[in-house]
């Protein structure tokens, strides 16, 4: 039965609720797939998985060696060659040690707790423009009027790179966001299609570091351009981290902010609550991070045979780490499937663990944090328009394609004081 399962998590059907089919998957621990990959579901066996060092995140297939599209030179030479250093040149998340240590810390000294700090004022003033702008509405799509524009406009500004550029890389960044799909990556058309948008965006990018290297300003993609202490990232690596910091700088917020609007509109008495006390906001964030998290699962590679939850994972086997269900194990929290902010002892898996935790969590969590207080206190009773509501195709990077809500009205905010 266990062999079907995930097939039927992939299956966009059942994107609104998973999470009886996780229950299913928790009874068996780690159970082979008929494509021999293992899918990993309960909190104790995903946690030692985490930090095993037999685990590989270096699972991207390679891109194939050729490719017809009618034009000789580059299907021959070109893009063979070009294929072959972005293999060898992936984003860190998708990189093992020595190689993900060297180039992790090197985002993290950018990553500065005061320029993340730094960030909240902004993503204050942020939040209350685009409220204000919605005063006129009585009804609204919360991620195309507010969750989107939100962190796409904060990992801009953190980044250095041009707010009106947006249009160009949205697109790219979607398609990107199919490489973390197990069942995307196999086909081969989607294969060809993320391979060209990884292209437009690191041409994008390459062109913007030369114009940081040339005149450094403040902000994380000139420190990174520049370097520091004769440390700095070859070409190739730094573009492939600048567009892993682009693309899930936002696309991953974005869900966590609209997970958290339809899970408080689900249960009024939290949303009520967070409004009298906003000071619940960082517990009410961790609870959403677990019970309904913007990542569901990351996939890795055995680099040996590793025993583990009654069966044995073969080298070379592809591994589903199913974060989510891991996040709902009762054997690690108690009624896993009730929204309590405050729950004690979260350790969920909402930003992964261990040598690949998020590198952008206390950014998330700022942005979280100022969102949800602000729409709870602004937004006159809002309520759901569709629920559940239509949801983004794919299962790992897992939230609603839009959240239509009415709201009698947006509430005066404090966005000149913000602006002084």
């Amino acid at each position: 039965m266990n062999g079907t399962l995930f097939q039927q998590i992939l299956d966009p059907a059942n994107r609104a609720d998973p999470y009886p089919l996780y229950a299913e998957m928790r009874r068996t621990p780690v159970s082979r797939q008929d494509d021999g990959s293992y899918v990993v579901s309960t909190h104790a066996e995903l946690y030692r998985l985490l930090h095993d060092p037999r685990i590989s995140s270096e699972d991207l297939p390679d891109p194939p060696l050729f490719r017809w599209t009618g034009h000789p030179l580059s299907d021959l030479f070109v893009r063979p060659v070009r294929s072959r250093i972005t293999a060898r040149h992936r984003p860190f998340i998708f990189r093992d040690p020595p190689d993900h240590d060297l180039l992790r810390r090197q985002v993290m000294r950018e990553f500065a707790p005061a320029r993340v700090r730094a960030m909240h004022r902004k993503a204050e003033q942020l939040t209350h423009a685009l409220l204000d702008g919605l005063r006129d509405r009585t009804d609204l799509d919360l991620v195309d009027d507010f969750s989107y524009p939100l962190p796409v406009t904060v990992i801009c500004e953190l980044l250095g790179v041009p707010r009106e550029d947006e249009p160009r890389f949205q697109g790219w960044a979607t398609q990107l966001a199919t490489a973390l799909e197990p069942d995307r990556r196999t086909d081969r058309e989607n294969a060809g299609r993320t391979e060209e948008a990884f292209t437009a965006i690191s041409d994008y990018l390459r062109g913007l570091i030369k114009e940081k290297r040339q005149a450094p300003q403040d902000d994380l993609l000139s420190g990174l351009a520049t370097g520091h202490d004769g440390e700095r990232m070859n070409d190739h690596d730094l573009v492939a981290t600048a567009v892993l910091l682009l693309v899930a700088g936002h696309e991953t917020t974005v869900n966590l902010i609209t997970n958290g609007v339809l899970t408080l509109l689900r249960f009024p008495e939290h949303l009520e609550r967070l409004r009298r006390e906003p000071a619940i906001a960082p517990r009410l964030i961790e609870e959403l991070l677990r019970y309904e998290p913007p990542v569901h699962y990351r996939t890795r590679l055995a680099r040996a045979d590793i025993a583990i939850g009654g069966t044995t994972i073969p080298e070379g086997a592809p591994v589903v780490l199913l974060l989510a269900s891991g996040s709902r194990d009762p054997l690690r929290f108690a009624d896993p499937d009730r929204f309590d902010p405050d729950r004690a002892n979260n350790q969920h898996f909402g930003f992964g663990g261990s040598l690949h935790y998020c590198v952008g969590a206390p950014l998330a969590r700022i942005e979280a944090e100022v969102a949800l207080v602000a729409l709870a206190q602004r937004l006159r009773a809002p309520r759901l328009l569709a629920d559940p509501p239509p949801y983004r195709p794919g299962a790992s990077l897992r939230g609603p394609r839009h959240l239509l809500l009415a709201i009698d009205a947006v509430a005066p905010g404090v966005s000149a004081e913000l602006a002084a």
